[in-house]
């Protein structure tokens, strides 16, 4: 049974400690604390997860880490399962180097409503400035207007995100599907309404668009998007580009489903939960 009024955060991670640490540290210090952290491992090897169990003890964090043998990019997969090991009523689903602010949960929890998702968007980060982040622990969260005014004006920062909030606004709900913008990275969903369209689509192998399914689904189900821009960014630390060779076939599944009116992914939650080859530990 669901914990009410529990936000479930799902970080997918692989085998970069530096970043997934960075974003465990601002977790470690946000105004809400109505919240539980779930590490959703796509088959990292044994350092990175004593790294995440170090972090756990570290920052004084209650840690859930789901992990299951490496047989390549199953980003669906792994989301499914750190859900599965979850317990909150709302999901906020989170990349490991993306480092939210330290108003990130409070921000989704007052964003959230009934019959939406929330898209949330991100600040892309320099070269220069990630290696100063993870070479000598600077924080990111928390930082001033000043802060990141500079980081803007030396090219360190794409937007001003960071320094802009905005309440909720009509504005911020979409009608009809958009593929523009939908970045699994940063999105809230209600439980519910995840396990109604049966999660993500385990079908998509590789990297891309398994989050542009997931949203399409639940706009067939009859799920609205809301955007979290000016609210919700996180600091997407930079780093080399995945392998992209999946990434045209799953755009035409994508494309194909938006005529279909299809809500269920064809291997997903449900099945995920069957899983025999999966690994939990909880700590904190």
């Amino acid at each position: 049974m669901p914990t009410a009024d529990l936000i479930s955060i799902v970080i997918a991670t692989y085998n970069r400690s530096d970043t997934l640490v960075a974003v465990l540290a601002s977790l470690a210090n946000q105004d809400d604390n109505g919240f539980e952290v779930i590490v959703a491992d796509d088959g990292s090897m044994q350092v990175h997860r004593d790294a995440i169990q170090a972090a756990a003890t570290t920052y004084g964090l209650s840690l859930t880490h789901v992990w299951h043998p490496d047989v390549g990019f199953t980003l669906a997969r792994v989301r499914n399962l750190g859900v599965s090991a979850s317990r909150g009523s709302y999901l906020v689903f989170l990349d490991g180097d993306c480092v939210p602010d330290t108003d990130f949960v409070r921000r989704h929890r007052q964003l959230r409503e009934s019959g939406y998702l929330v898209m949330g968007s991100r600040v892309l980060l320099s070269q220069s400035i990630t290696t100063r982040v993870l070479s000598t622990g600077m924080r990111l969260e928390g930082q001033g207007a000043l802060f990141w005014l500079r980081r803007r004006l030396h090219g360190d920062a794409n937007k001003l995100g960071a320094i802009i909030r905005l309440p909720d606004l009509k504005v911020r709900k979409v009608k009809g599907f958009r593929w523009r913008g939908i970045r699994g990275c940063n999105m809230g969903v209600w439980r519910k309404d995840y396990e109604a369209v049966n999660g993500f689509d385990e079908s998509f192998i590789g990297w891309g668009h398994e989050d542009a399914d997931f949203v399409l689904r639940l706009h067939n189900h009859g799920v609205k998007r809301k955007n979290g821009f000016y609210a919700t960014e996180v600091y997407h630390l930079w780093h080399k580009e995945a392998t992209r060779d999946a990434e045209g076939s799953n755009a035409a599944i994508v494309g194909e489903r938006l005529q279909s009116g299809i809500s269920q992914a064809t291997i997903g939650y449900r099945e995920s939960k069957a899983a025999k080859d999966v690994v939990v530990h909880r700590w904190g």
